[in-house]
């Protein structure tokens, strides 16, 4: 008998006697071939693969760009709350206006409920004096809010610091 290469090929009786492989059968003249039960398997394991490794990858990717978003979100907030507060004529309006700054700072980035932003100002507004702004953030982790609610939800804090010189030239509060 021979195969359509021209190579002769064994035929049935040559591979009876032989031991074959866990899972194939013999074939045609010739070959052998996979039993019935192993199509497709290679499919499913990789389906069932892709969703094992997948899924995590994506929590952690979706978990990672929420807290860069809250990090952009904090640092643009501490900066424009500070130059906010410096350009106040006094440290009450200041601080007004550096709450104001700080939240649509981070409105910006879709971030709502953080805390007033931190001033310290030892010298109350006094030119050339330098004034520290601190914002903080805890970003809450996508779907594990949901399975651990209130105080037991697992955050993530985020904060900022920023310093303005208040304008040498500005008149003192």
């Amino acid at each position: 008998m021979r195969a359509r290469s021209g190579v002769s090929a064994p035929g049935l009786a040559a591979v009876r006697g032989a031991r074959l492989p866990t899972g194939m059968l013999p074939g045609p003249p010739g070959g052998l071939h996979r039993s019935r039960g192993e199509e497709g398997t290679a499919l499913l394991e990789f389906t069932y693969l892709t969703v094992l490794l997948m899924v995590p990858l994506l929590y952690v990717l979706l978990s990672a760009f929420q807290v860069q978003r809250a990090a952009f979100g904090v640092t643009e907030a501490a900066r424009q709350a500070g130059r906010a507060y410096v350009q106040a004529s006094d440290p009450a309006s200041g601080r007004e206006r550096a709450r104001f700054a700080s939240d649509l700072a981070l409105a910006d980035q879709g971030i709502t409920g953080a805390a007033a932003p931190g001033v310290e100002d030892p010298s109350g507004l006094a030119p050339g004096s330098s004034v520290r702004t601190t914002v903080r953030y805890e970003v809450r982790l996508p779907v594990l809010g949901v399975l651990f609610p209130g105080n037991l939800s697992p955050t993530i804090p985020v904060s900022a610091t920023h310093v303005e010189v208040v304008d040498t030239f500005q008149e003192g509060g």
